[in-house]
C-alpha cells in the first residue's frame, strides 16, 4: 500500500499561516496540516500535523478514535486528563512522546501556557 505523502526535503514551515480549529475542537486549538491526508471514511492514509494549544485551552472530554496517533510535545506545557471544569490532571514538558493504538481512550487536556505538539495519525494496512 502507498504512502499518500510527497517526498517533501527541509524546508522552513510557515507557523503564522495555514492554522485551522479541526472538527470538534474547542476555539484556541488549531492544527496544521504538514503532510498526508487521512481518511476517516474509508480509515485509510495517513497524516502529520501540528496541534497548537494557546494559553489555559482544555479539552472536557477524553478523545477516541480509530487510528493510529503519535504524539511528540515540541514546546510549552501540557496537562493530560484534567476535569471537565479543566482542573487537576498529570503536567508534562516538552520532548514526551505517546504512542496510542486505535480504540485507546485518552485526554482531556489542558495547556496553561500554550504548546505546540506534532502529531502522526494511520490506520493499519489492509
Amino acid at each position: 500500500m502507498a504512502v499518500n505523502k510527497l517526498h517533501d526535503e527541509f524546508h522552513a514551515i510557515d507557523m503564522s499561516t495555514g492554522w485551522e480549529t479541526p472538527p470538534g475542537y474547542p476555539p484556541g486549538i488549531a492544527q496544521k496540516i504538514i503532510a498526508g491526508a487521512l481518511d476517516e471514511k474509508n480509515k485509510r492514509g495517513t497524516r502529520t500535523r501540528l496541534l497548537r494549544f494557546e494559553a489555559g485551552v482544555y479539552t472536557t472530554a477524553p478523545f477516541v478514535h480509530d487510528y493510529w496517533e503519535e504524539v511528540y510535545q515540541l514546546s510549552g506545557d501540557m496537562i493530560v486528563g484534567n476535569d471537565a471544569q479543566g482542573n487537576g490532571g498529570e503536567s508534562f514538558a516538552p520532548n514526551t512522546y505517546a504512542c496510542r493504538p486505535p480504540g485507546a481512550k485518552h485526554g482531556p487536556f489542558k495547556s496553561v501556557n500554550g504548546c505546540v505538539l506534532l502529531e502522526i495519525h494511520y490506520y493499519d494496512p489492509v
